[in-house]
């Protein structure tokens, strides 16, 4: 939250930072003889620790390797020739438990949680007002499901605490799922019973924000009717509208707009957003700032008339599209696919230019279509056709020229090389909303309210004239129609592995639609290894062991 950017420094100082690992701080010279108990026991330091257990989002969405964690290993993405942790992508041998992005999220996961669970221990001996503090206790408890949230459908039944921990603790729990989910449903109930409506500060978690990842949580559970129940209520009660246009969505000076019902909110100022530099000078962190713009980017700046500017934005080619999210889209009725990829770049560098290209001439086209070679021939620029980037079975040939997807890119960064961006991330969007009553619905049996929700989503995504064309009959829905349109709907956004997952899909699809990674995808990929390092600290190490089909 923007609001709060200078007291996360603080807070960084006081708060226990793990769990199970003994990572040292630096000593302070405390000439204050303030510690954290007594800073806790004030209004300041309560408002302070609440305030700090948003930061943790800051960490997963918008970074290299969250969106490695939720988009990459599915039908829709695969590693481009810059991804960094290849493994989570392809399942292969190397996807163990020394992988470091996943220990990474592992302690930052379970610091995340013990600052939300101090907060919430704590909280009822704080000065806060009696009218505030079931607000920010609401707070925490949303945040604290949030972080159970990833942390079980990422390795399984695992750890499972609600205390806080002050010391070194040398043994580890293994909890069943269900019990994951009982204190989220708890948690998020109160939140729901607790929060405002609005608020005038932006970023902090509201009602509609809780009762929409409440409905998120039941869908995942197999809750139908209330999943139903709190996506229409956030639909239905609050001042959520669905933007009209699609494109509008990712427009930076459009960020906050109407559809948006929970977010992780990032800052253009660079002095603060380098807050969450690794201290151990992990560059993948990329700083505070949201750094998606980056990744999904071919190197279009390495091809004639073409060199990098702010606009087309700074490639990394860590992520490239599968052939099948490109074949999903109809893109002669909608609209989401050119607001999504990027298909044509015009000419910037004359230097470089072949004869008889000028500036703003098209310099790139890419389509999903194979393109004659005398066609090819005919033209001065580079067309990047589907057998330039895929082969027969859609397995990628190069991994560097591809469509691009454009949804994130931050043209208010001020210099080419600037890698933090100011655009907010999007968790819950109000289209979620209709297509969890859509799915929910379908399972109920109740298929004319389910296509009813369906259809709404598909008619804002539709071309001008042709909304009607867009819409599909009850009979044509069923639970691969709904991945479907949220492959298109949300592509990018970090839900893609949960979202397969959940609905039994992740194995299926990846072998249908991934070529990189059918060959290696098992069902026990459905979790994550849990990190050696923890497994290597614990001493109960016969009861708490690796998940299924790691070493």
């Amino acid at each position: 939250m923007k609001k709060s950017t200078a007291l996360y420094k603080i807070m960084g100082l006081l708060l226990l930072s793990t769990i199970f690992s003994c990572e040292s701080f630096l000593e302070e010279d405390n000439k204050t003889g303030l510690t954290a108990d007594a800073y806790y026991a004030t209004a300041e330091g309560m408002e302070a620790l609440v305030n700090s257990c948003y930061t943790p989002m800051r960490f997963w969405y918008g970074k290299e390797n969250g969106i490695a964690l939720t988009e990459t290993g599915t039908d829709i993405f695969t590693r481009g020739n810059g991804m960094e942790n290849p493994p989570v992508a392809l399942y292969n041998s190397d996807l163990q438990g020394a992988n470091a992005p996943i220990g990474f999220y592992w302690t930052r996961l379970y610091s995340a949680l013990n600052t939300t669970n101090s907060v919430i221990g704590r909280i009822g001996d704080s000065p806060l007002s009696s009218t505030l503090k079931p607000i920010r206790e609401a707070e925490a408890r949303f945040l604290r499901a949030f972080y159970l949230w990833h942390i079980v459908e990422t390795w399984g039944g695992v750890h499972f605490t609600t205390t806080e921990v002050t010391a070194i603790e040398s043994t580890a729990n293994k909890t069943p799922i269900e019990t994951f989910y009982a204190q989220i449903f708890e948690d998020l109930d109160f939140a729901v019973n607790n929060l405002p409506a609005t608020t005038s500060d932006y970023g902090r978690v509201i009602k509609p924000s809780a009762e929409a990842f409440l409905a998120r949580m039941h869908l995942y559970r197999g809750n139908n009717a209330e999943a139903a129940r709190l996506a229409k209520n956030v639909i239905n009660d609050y001042n959520y509208s669905l933007v009209a246009n699609y494109a509008d969505l990712w427009n930076i000076n459009n960020v906050r707009n109407s559809e948006v019902v929970w977010l992780v909110n990032f800052t253009a100022d660079l002095v603060l957003n380098r807050e969450l530099e690794n201290p151990d000078g992990d560059i993948l962190l990329r700083d505070g700032g949201n750094n998606s713009h980056l990744f999904f980017l071919m190197t279009y700046d390495q091809m004639p008339g073409m060199l990098r500017d702010i606009n087309n934005g700074r490639p990394f080619a860590r992520f490239m599209p599968t052939a099948h999210l490109l074949d999903l889209f109809d893109e002669t009725k909608d609209a989401r696919f050119n607001a999504t990829f990027q298909t044509v770049w015009y000419a910037n560098n004359s230097k470089n230019a072949p004869a008889g290209m000028n500036l703003g001439d098209t310099a790139i086209f890419v389509t999903k279509k194979i393109i004659p070679q005398s066609v090819k021939n005919e033209k001065n620029y580079n067309i990047i056709d589907r057998s330039r980037t895929y082969g027969p079975n859609d397995a990628p040939l190069v991994r560097d020229r591809y469509m691009s997807l454009k949804k994130f890119l931050d043209p208010s960064r001020l210099t080419i090389s600037q890698q933090q961006g100011k655009r907010d991330a999007f968790v819950i969007r109000l289209a979620e909303m209709f297509l969890i009553v859509a799915e929910a619905e379908m399972n109920l049996g109740n298929m004319g309210e389910a296509v009813n929700h369906f259809n709404a989503v598909r008619r804002r995504a539709a071309l001008p004239g042709f909304e009607e064309a867009m819409e599909i009959s009850a009979a044509e829905l069923d639970i691969d129609m709904i991945l479907d349109e949220r492959a298109r709907e949300f592509a990018g956004e970090q839900q893609r592995w949960f979202d397969l997952k959940r609905t039994g899909k992740l194995v299926e699809r990846v072998q249908a639609w991934n070529p990189d990674a059918a060959a290696n995808i098992r069902p026990f990929h459905v979790l994550r290894p849990i990190p050696q390092s923890q497994l290597d600290a614990v001493t109960n190490k016969n009861e708490f062991t690796q998940n299924e089909g790691y070493n």
